[in-house]
């Protein structure tokens, strides 16, 4: 007996949630928070010293246009000070201890941690009627907390786990 035998009406109710108006779409998460945590960890290693952006590119492993757009995404955030001209270069605005990840994530990212298709669900699907309302509830709680959780880590704590991996590595400041 084949599995949907004997399901034959229910198989039937739910393939209405895969007709045209249902379209499920593949989103890509942005890199901008954890390419932001990278830079603002470089930013704590060098204690200080004003950094460039090519060399904070060179860190991070993209082009110094992109990381200059980020650091003055930061910049208006207030988590770093960047200077053109003699001295120039970055640094943080503060101590890595008073700054949260979830300062970070706020500060570079643009949208919601999960997003809904841009496309409705399917009314006559049984599901699809309902959804929305219970993973927009699901999900401002699972942002909710992850905020929660990036609120109570700092780039001091990045900073000193990193240097404890490397210790002993081939780099130095």
């Amino acid at each position: 007996m084949h599995k949907a035998e004997g399901f034959g009406h229910i198989k039937k109710f739910f393939d209405m949630c895969n007709t045209r108006d249902y379209i499920l779409i593949v989103m890509r998460t942005s890199c901008r928070f954890a390419m932001a945590v990278h830079v603002l960890t470089v930013l704590a290693h060098k204690e200080g010293d004003r950094v460039t952006s090519s060399y904070l590119a060179d860190s991070v492993n993209t082009n110094p246009v992109i990381i200059r757009r980020l650091l003055s995404t930061l910049q208006k955030a207030k988590l770093v000070d960047t200077r053109k001209g003699p001295g120039s270069g970055s640094r943080l605005e503060r101590s890595p201890s008073r700054i949260s990840l979830a300062e970070v994530y706020n500060a570079v990212e643009e949208e919601d941690a999960f997003t809904m298709p841009r496309q409705k669900p399917n009314e006559k699907c049984p599901v699809g009627q309902c959804i929305q309302e219970e993973l927009e509830r699901v999900f401002t709680s699972a942002e909710s907390a992850m905020i929660e959780q990036l609120g109570r880590t700092t780039i001091a704590d990045v900073i000193q786990s990193v240097r404890q991996k490397c210790e002993g590595g081939k780099k130095g400041k």
